[in-house]
């Protein structure tokens, strides 16, 4: 699905045929497009009754009631305010489906299908055997997959968490979860490349081609790091220490190495570690000779508020950086899309002037 940033509903028209009704104009924004959609009350109500049947649950926000005379008896005195009303309530309502925790509702077709994606429609084809994708809609494609391999991530470093927090059924449910949208993943992966060669046969611009053929490259490069990532389970016990389960009483405590017992027992070697590091005592300087205790914890807190400083500025210019890199990509994005037109653009006076140039030989 194309990687959707952002839904406003600002306007609405109220069309007299076929029978005096009112639309509501449905702004989408993605990464490299932008489009408008026009939907009726009841249009929403039927994408409600759809999604609610498809998913098992209702969406996360509500509907705007469907009476008009139950919202106008109380604040709101002419029809107007309440469409008005209506307009803000499903704007939050489209909203909420974008920015749920869990995908099932903006990833159905349904929802899809009433935002108008073109890589949506796309994907019910695909499942027909159908790959083809626009220069715009592949690399729409392309940052949803991003944002997908970054959702498995996120998935394997829960997985760790709840391993390391002992909840093994949990840990086992977000692992499958894992591996579930990495099949998923892995199958579009493929889709996106047959629609690359689809698209270099239909004449790309070769230096195009293989910049997106690397792009598909790293994509499989993280899928199957992720791949072994899910096949290695964390293991309970790590340097010789074991975590005995709630049932096992103390029949499964590990035993410590001989050395640690001797070290522990008769070891005739002190333990001397100072400041991480074995037998060696702390340095005078020139700056702590003339402190005294509070003097140095004045002086240690100096320097920690500095470094604070310091790293708040550091952090400041790497966000910087982050967005002129965004900036940068989304410029280049624009350009590649710019330069595929014009390839487009091109090849067909090529075809005129070739077709021009049969006549004048005829006429010659």
């Amino acid at each position: 699905m194309t990687a959707i940033q952002a839904i406003y509903i600002r306007s609405y028209e109220q069309r007299p045929t076929p029978k005096p009704h009112v639309v509501y104009r449905i702004e989408i924004q993605a990464h490299v497009r932008s489009w408008q959609m026009w939907h009726r009350y009841s249009e929403f109500v039927e994408l409600h009754t759809e999604l609610s049947k498809s998913t098992g649950s209702s969406p996360p926000a509500p509907l705007p009631p469907k009476n008009a005379f139950s919202v106008l008896k109380g604040p709101f005195q002419n029809e107007a305010a309440f469409i008005e009303q209506r307009r803000a309530a499903l704007e939050t309502y489209l909203r909420a489906i974008l920015s749920a925790k869990e995908d099932r509702w903006r990833d159905s077709y349904a929802f899809r299908d009433f935002l108008g994606v073109p890589v949506g429609k796309q994907a019910s084809a695909l499942e027909h055997g159908s790959t083809k994708f626009s220069s715009a809609s592949w690399l729409d494609e392309h940052l949803e997959l991003q944002s997908r391999i970054r959702d498995v991530r996120a998935d394997v470093n829960r997985r760790d968490t709840l391993s390391d927090r002992g909840d093994v059924n949990a840990s086992h449910t977000t692992n499958v979860q894992a591996k579930k949208r990495l099949a998923e993943i892995l199958s579009r992966v493929r889709i996106l490349t047959e629609g690359l060669q689809e698209l270099g046969m239909s004449g790309m611009a070769e230096g195009e081609l293989q910049r997106r053929t690397d792009m598909v490259a790293r994509l499989q490069d993280d899928c199957e790091k992720l791949g072994k990532m899910l096949t290695v389970t964390r293991r309970a016990t790590r340097m010789g220490v074991a975590t005995p389960s709630p049932t096992s009483g103390f029949t499964n405590v590990a035993i410590a190495p001989e050395s640690d017992r001797a070290a522990l027992l008769g070891g005739s070697k002190p333990v001397t570690r100072v400041f991480g590091v074995a037998s060696k005592k702390p340095q005078e300087t020139d700056v702590t000779r003339p402190l005294d205790d509070h003097g140095l914890h004045q002086l240690q807190k100096t320097q920690l508020e500095y470094q604070d400083t310091q790293l708040s500025q550091l952090t400041s210019i790497l966000q910087r950086q982050r967005h002129l890199g965004e900036a940068i990509n989304a410029e280049l994005v624009t350009q590649n899309e710019m330069l595929d037109n014009l390839n487009n653009e091109v090849d067909q006076v090529g075809v005129k002037l070739s077709s021009a140039k049969k006549q004048l030989n005829r006429l010659g």
